[in-house]
């Protein structure tokens, strides 16, 4: 099953080559590797010159094709017809030597796949077989993870979300894939981070990335997930194992960032429900409401953990979040399609 890996990125000279490192180590190598710069400088073009891995292409964009959603359809473009797979990796994440193998046996499992995204192992601790679950606590397929700041209130509020990890309950804000746990297991999904993904290169021929999401993109992934469930099965495969290490080069200014969570949450929530009823409404802007106040708490709190900085940007966050959320009563987002 030959494959192609499409790597986009902006600014990271350092992480992406951390990253093409660990697809040189890989039991499956890929049989085209694209990476498509969208930098405003030439700094990852000359640290790639000076680094050799094997069916390695490299496109420089300029403005009309810079942004996440315009790179990934620039670089499905230059996929070679031979390829039957097109992967996604994000530009910080390193993945483990059996990462293609995992992800490519999916498919070779479940003919029915038309998508398949990796797991990321090193943002939460699970405890397998624990004989009392905690309050605070979430428990599945026998393993049991602590519950956020965030979760935990909305689990006390009556706000949590009804359906498993990788769905969208009828109010949106649902369990990431961080909630299904390390089994090795593929688990049913509806949608799955963009930045560890593949897909059948066949569904590009009905569906692209939308040009709805501009520059950072943020749930552009789940948007094209949603849609392509609608025509297909998609599955996370556990065994499938990476790393992400949350580089903060090249992200907008936390105040666009906020803005970004409602209005791009508010879209991708009216993709999958069109014509939410009264009390999904209702539990949608609560939500936001309450995640927006656990935000401002941020600025507030006594914790010797956070910095000045750290304080500046949940407040300059949750200003983005708010005037996204007032912006949703005069100017609500329009779909490109």
């Amino acid at each position: 099953m030959k494959f192609t890996l499409i790597v986009c990125t902006y600014q990271r000279p350092g992480p992406l080559l951390t990253l093409l490192k660990s697809v040189s180590k890989q039991t499956l190598f890929p049989n085209q590797i694209l990476i498509i710069d969208g930098s405003k400088n030439d700094e990852t073009q000359k640290e790639l010159q000076g680094y050799s891995i094997k069916n390695l292409e490299y496109f420089k964009v300029e403005e009309d094709n810079r942004g996440l959603t315009k790179q990934r359809n620039f670089g499905i473009e230059r996929v070679v017809t031979s390829s039957e797979i097109v992967c996604f990796l994000d530009d910080d994440i390193v993945i483990t030597p059996t990462y293609f193998q995992n992800l490519l046996d999916t498919y070779r499992k479940f003919p029915d796949a038309l998508g398949v995204g990796g797991y990321i192992k090193n943002e939460v601790e699970w405890i397998k077989d624990k004989e009392v679950i905690k309050f605070n606590e979430f428990e599945y397929d026998g393993f049991t993870r602590k519950l956020g700041s965030r979760h935990l209130l909305r689990k006390k509020l009556g706000l949590q979300p009804d359906v498993p990890p990788g769905y969208m309950p009828k109010f949106s804000n649902g369990y990431a894939i961080g909630f299904l746990p390390p089994t090795g297991k593929s688990y049913k999904v509806e949608s799955f981070m963009g930045g560890v993904a593949s897909y059948r290169k066949d569904l590009f021929n009905k569906i692209k990335f939308s040009s709805y999401f501009e520059g950072y993109g943020l749930y552009e992934d789940m948007d094209f997930c949603l849609r392509a469930s609608k025509l297909g099965q998609l599955y996370v495969n556990t065994a499938a194992q990476l790393y992400h290490h949350h580089n903060e080069s090249g992200r907008p200014n936390q105040f666009k960032y906020g803005k970004m969570v409602i209005r791009n949450g508010w879209y991708v929530w009216r993709v999958k429900y069109p014509s939410p009823g009264l009390k999904s409404k209702i539990k949608w802007h609560a939500t936001a409401f309450l995640l927006t106040l656990v935000r401002f708490s941020n600025v507030l709190t006594t914790s010797q953990i956070l910095t000045t900085s750290q304080r500046k940007k949940a407040f300059t966050e949750s200003l983005g979040r708010v005037a996204g959320w007032w912006s949703l009563l005069w100017n609500k987002p329009k779909s490109d399609k």
